[in-house]
């Protein structure tokens, strides 16, 4: 059983250790061994964990439970609008209730939001399923998911933020 809470320093090697597994286990099948690994050297290194722990209106949060860390998320707001920038789960863990736990956590993260809106990849047909199930819907498509440049093309998703009754 994994509880989340907010990353620390210390979380991030191993933060960097899932998100670039499992980009390759998810998307070389896609793009290929050599612009995965391109994109995790990227958008995955130190310094841009380490720059997002400090980014203002935002929340970084890891599933940890307490052997291991499973999954990660991280968020930011602008206006009423919670940004959800990365969602992962090590590929040995996908299937149990890691994933719900860090979005529901990154939801309840943001009181002011009124709705959460995320970039998948079209061909994530897991992840697709993941969030239709958590009551996202098509809103539009990106040719750069990411980042500026990136070339890669996604869906746009969007929900209503549902708060957890206290």
């Amino acid at each position: 059983m994994f509880f989340v809470r907010t990353a620390s320093e210390q979380d991030l090697q191993r933060v960097q250790q899932i998100l670039h597994e499992t980009w390759h286990h998810t998307y070389d099948s896609i793009y290929g061994v050599k612009k995965v690994t391109q994109i995790t050297e990227n958008w995955h290194s130190m310094r841009r964990l380490q720059d997002m722990r400090h980014t203002p209106q935002s929340e970084f949060l890891v599933a940890d439970n307490g052997t291991v860390i499973g999954g990660m998320a991280y968020a930011t707001q602008k206006d009423k609008t919670i940004n959800l920038h990365q969602l992962y789960v090590h590929p040995d863990f996908q299937g149990g209730k890691t994933g719900l736990h860090l979005m529901i956590e990154i939801e309840n993260s943001f009181i002011d939001a009124d709705k959460i809106r995320l970039e998948v990849e079209e061909q994530n047909t897991k992840a697709i399923n993941f969030y239709d199930a958590f009551g996202f819907k098509r809103v539009g498509e990106i040719s750069d998911c990411g980042e500026d440049g990136s070339g890669l093309p996604a869906l746009i998703m969007e929900k209503l933020v549902m708060y957890a009754e206290d």
